[in-house]
């Protein structure tokens, strides 16, 4: 049994689905096709196989008896890269999910997104709440984090090596270079279009469905978690203890509750 998952769990060969306008989206699955499906989306400079993979979640959702399927958000991954912010507007994010869904045939989906890919969840549930059945959403906000990011400090380290003076942009760089396969152009262009609209979710606007919140003991956002958690309808709330930001989504007690969750 062990060896069928970890060869269950490693990395296929991405499927790729069209976005609205023209961009290739990476998408990968596992397990039984008959089971319930769980929409996994990871967060900012992050991916597919660093979020769920090589944590151990694609691994625990299989031995739920789950049917798992995945998304490299556009700008990460095996995804198109697009450099122009307009590509990266909150309803361009939410169009790509729903297309993966209508792709695979999918009506509704359980879902579990983390940082960004929490933010996009919640904004998928409120906008085709028929289409997400209950959700996992870690690390969430997250809009608020990528609008303090030092747009022209970035690109001055990039046309000309000039290095990065604010630490909160220091870390979103380091966070996009630890991934060899991003592109850190395209994750300035996302930055920038999470600034074209409302970036933060709207507490005047909650997804009705049940939601497991969940953030790090150490993350600076955990109190607003908090308190979107208190506004959603059938919403629930887990401290991830001892993990930051960056860290969270490799936690066994954030994997368990969350799978626990979702099966």
């Amino acid at each position: 049994m062990d060896a069928a998952l970890n060869a269950l769990t490693r990395m296929p060969e991405p499927q790729f689905v069209m976005t609205a306008d023209g961009d290739r989206l990476a998408t990968y699955t596992w397990g039984d096709e008959a089971a319930p499906t769980v929409l996994c989306v990871h967060g900012f400079g992050s991916s597919t196989r660093d979020n769920w993979v090589n944590t151990g979640w694609v691994r625990d959702l299989l031995q739920a008896g789950l049917h798992v399927l995945a998304v490299d958000q556009r700008g990460h991954g095996a995804s198109d890269k697009p450099h122009l912010a307009t590509a990266y507007e909150m309803t361009s994010l939410v169009s790509d999910l729903l297309n993966v869904l209508d792709t695979y045939l999918l009506d509704t989906v359980r879902y579990v997104g983390y940082s960004l890919g929490g933010r996009v969840g919640w904004q998928t549930a409120v906008d085709a709440p028929t289409r997400i059945e209950r959700a996992v959403l870690g690390g969430i906000p997250d809009g608020r984090p990528l609008a303090r990011m030092q747009i022209a400090q970035v690109r001055a380290y990039l046309d000309e090596g000039r290095p990065v003076e604010d630490a909160v942009t220091q870390r979103y760089v380091a966070l996009a270079e630890r991934v060899p396969t991003n592109d850190l152009r395209a994750l300035v262009a996302l930055a920038e279009g999470m600034r074209l609209g409302e970036s933060d979710p709207d507490p005047a606007s909650p997804p009705a469905q049940p939601v497991l919140f969940a953030t790090g003991t150490e993350d600076p956002i955990l109190e607003q978690s908090r308190r979107l958690a208190g506004v959603a309808p059938h919403g629930t709330f887990v401290e991830i203890p001892g993990r930051n930001h960056i860290n969270a989504p490799g936690s066994r007690a954030f994997r368990q509750a969350g799978v626990d969750f979702l099966s």
